[in-house]
């Protein structure tokens, strides 16, 4: 602390000579760019949905409004600078890499971290220092009371609820139409997303009269899926619902196969939407129902398609990808009416204005998106098609899943 307050005291001295001597003090250095960090998972067992959902639309944007000149800042387009580091999957290391984005490296701008549980350690650190949080691959429903203690939070992909809930509709009408017996095998991966889900997932089932015969957690890092596979497929529900991440997403899969278990209604977490998904299983992933899906009608949803594909040579995750790309989008047009870098403002304008995206426009309403896109989807023709809840551009479920093909 003392060699600070010499430092300064130095500076003082320096500039009441200048000042002594008739000197003109010197005007403030203008902005030349905008510095925009974030802290991400490149390696650990994140790294899959970060460098499948996050990372490609971060550069992607990047790259576009820097074709631009930047982002336009009163008038003036600035370009972007990124920093970046790995947080390695670990909370605490994803803690640290946005404390030093914002107190060593003063970045103007941050962006998320993949994943619920991450997103939830570094909310407190984006909030102290007032960065806009556009949380794009976070499901939880501790959204609404995230927003009263970190009002510059945004979370895109809304709540656990409104996943569950257009889940069960759709298994509820299934099982109306007497294709299914209403009995559901569930299993979680105990981290935010599973807990969270799994969670409002026993409170909707139950409201509903389905019958969850099989509830089973498992570790961050489980490798071998097939004790869980088994026992639901001795549980004698004809409906599988697990709220995985896309390691496990994939094992999972691969051992329901392995095993020749098909449920009439399969419903497998995150990584479904990735497009390495259809090209693992080809044609067994028709039928597969995830979070997320996309409007097959959409014009300017495809047109970004297009782009992500040319730049990076694979399509985009079917779920969290153009939610996040209007994220940036959103953020890129609050900046430019806002007029300048201030963070306040900008949140300000996230919160209540609309704004044009690839999905169309979005309003958020309490810091998210309502009505904006589909919560569940299904594989169909190879297309990952949104089937719920039902609104125009929403297809309809097709059931029951094809048998494994070996």
């Amino acid at each position: 602390m003392r060699s600070i307050v010499k430092g300064l005291s130095g500076l003082a001295l320096a500039g009441a000579l200048g000042l002594s001597l008739g000197l003109a003090a010197p005007a403030a250095t203008a902005q030349d760019k905008v510095k925009i960090g974030y802290a991400i998972s490149k390696t650990g067992p994140n790294a899959g949905g970060a460098n499948i959902t996050q990372i490609p639309n971060y550069q992607l944007w990047v790259k576009e409004v820097n074709d631009k000149g930047g982002l336009m800042v009163g008038g003036k387009r600035l370009p972007i600078e990124v920093i970046e580091y790995d947080d390695r999957s670990n909370s605490e290391e994803a803690v640290r890499a946005v404390e030093r984005l914002i107190t060593q490296d003063k970045v103007d701008l941050l962006f998320p971290p993949w994943g619920t549980g991450l997103n939830l350690a570094v909310g407190p650190v984006f909030n102290k220092y007032g960065y806009p949080q556009l949380a794009f691959s976070a499901v939880t429903d501790r959204a609404p009371e995230l927003v009263k203690r970190w009002p510059n939070s945004f979370w895109f992909l809304g709540t656990s609820k409104q996943y569950v809930d257009a889940l069960v509709a759709l298994l509820v009408k299934t099982k109306a139409e007497g294709k299914i017996n209403g009995n559901v095998a569930m299993v979680s991966i105990a981290d935010g997303f599973g807990i969270d889900l799994s969670k409002a997932a026993r409170e909707g089932f139950e409201k509903a009269g389905l019958k969850l015969v099989y509830d089973k957690s498992y570790p961050i890092g489980t490798q071998d899926m097939a004790p869980l596979v088994g026992e639901a497929q001795r549980s004698g529900a004809d409906t599988f619902v697990a709220f995985s991440y896309p390691p496990d997403t994939m094992a999972l899969t691969d051992q329901a196969k392995i095993a020749n278990y098909t449920a009439k209604v399969m419903f497998m977490g995150v990584g479904v939407g990735f497009p390495l998904y259809p090209q693992r299983f080809g044609a067994n992933a028709e039928g597969i129902l995830s979070l997320g899906g996309w409007d097959p009608n959409n014009a300017a949803t495809a047109e970004y398609r297009k782009k992500h594909l040319a730049m990076h040579n694979r399509d985009p995750d079917y779920w969290g990808s153009q939610v996040g790309y209007s994220s940036l989008q959103m953020l890129e047009q609050a900046i430019e009416r806002v007029g300048k870098l201030d963070r306040a403002a900008i949140i300000k304008e996230l919160q209540s204005g609309t704004f044009d995206t690839v999905i169309g426009k979005i309003k958020l309403v309490d810091n998210m998106p309502k009505d904006a896109f589909a919560h569940i989807g299904q594989w169909q023709g190879g297309f990952f098609t949104g089937v719920a809840p039902q609104r125009p551009g929403i297809g309809t479920i097709k059931t029951p899943k094809a048998a494994w093909q070996q």
